[in-house]
């Protein structure tokens, strides 16, 4: 351990629990029908956090790269369900959302490592990869559910388009376009500020690891590099594959369930 470090004990973590109280009272006083959920989440979270944790002292001690990529993988996997939820109504949007996950992903990660930018350790491919698939995860899924609302509401638009000759591509392009603006927007404006309103997790981690703050900053300037590339490059992936979804053979724009 790094010295000047100080780490929770199990006993500060069970302390912490008086946090979860107080949100779960505030939202019983105020009849918020969420006490219930916050509970859930915390107990759900706890839980989760402590088996993962289990799994990546085995995989950090034991499988090394291929393990690690292994584990990146399944978080791809389960990252393209959560992503593709969110474009209910969409035909095969999990399929759509995975494909975009993956692209992005498997893109960046891949870069940073073929280009030696971080090390080949499990420890640090893991927590690099499911920062990268979290990113590419919450831009996909904006993307997918505004491409929804925009083949619902702009369907005469659309309509109009190919009628005038233009290809499904061609006339499904400014909505396409407005889904990767949407996507994209939180992650540009949190790269705008980083570092003046809040110091980033992977940042932060290595300050309190003891790291030299100039150190931290070069790796947080990768970290947000990355994420700009993932998010761009899943989102992209995603509406380009949900796109072809959404007309039949005969370039006509389907119908999707209200």
């Amino acid at each position: 351990m790094t010295q000047g470090l100080s780490v929770p004990d199990w006993t500060g973590v069970g302390a912490s629990l008086l946090l979860v109280a107080l949100a779960a009272v505030i939202a019983y006083r105020q009849h918020l029908h969420l006490t219930r959920e916050l509970l859930i989440a915390a107990a759900r979270a706890g839980v989760q956090l402590i088996a993962v944790g289990a799994i990546l002292l085995i995989l950090f001690r034991h499988t090394g790269l291929p393990g690690a990529l292994g584990w990146v993988v399944l978080m791809i996997v389960i990252a393209g369900r959560v992503a593709g939820r969110r474009g209910e109504g969409l035909p095969h949007a999990q399929r759509s959302a995975t494909v975009g996950v993956a692209f992005g992903a498997s893109i960046t990660l891949g870069s940073l490592i073929v280009l030696g930018i971080i090390s080949t350790q499990a420890r640090v491919v893991v927590p690099v990869g499911g920062m990268i698939v979290s990113s590419a995860m919450q831009s996909t899924g904006i993307a997918l559910r505004r491409l929804v609302e925009d083949a619902r509401r702009a369907r005469d638009s659309v309509e109009a388009r190919l009628a005038l000759g233009l290809s499904a591509h061609q006339a499904f392009l400014p909505n396409q376009r407005s889904a990767l603006r949407t996507a994209l927007i939180p992650a540009i404006d949190s790269t705008k500020v980083v570092g003046l309103i809040s110091l980033p997790g992977a940042m932060t981690g290595l300050i309190l690891a003891g790291v030299d703050p100039l150190t931290a900053i070069r790796y947080q300037i990768v970290v947000m590099y990355m994420l700009l590339a993932a998010t761009t490059l899943a989102a992209l992936a995603a509406t380009r594959v949900a796109e072809r979804t959404l007309f039949d053979g005969a370039q006509r724009l389907v119908s999707l369930p209200d």
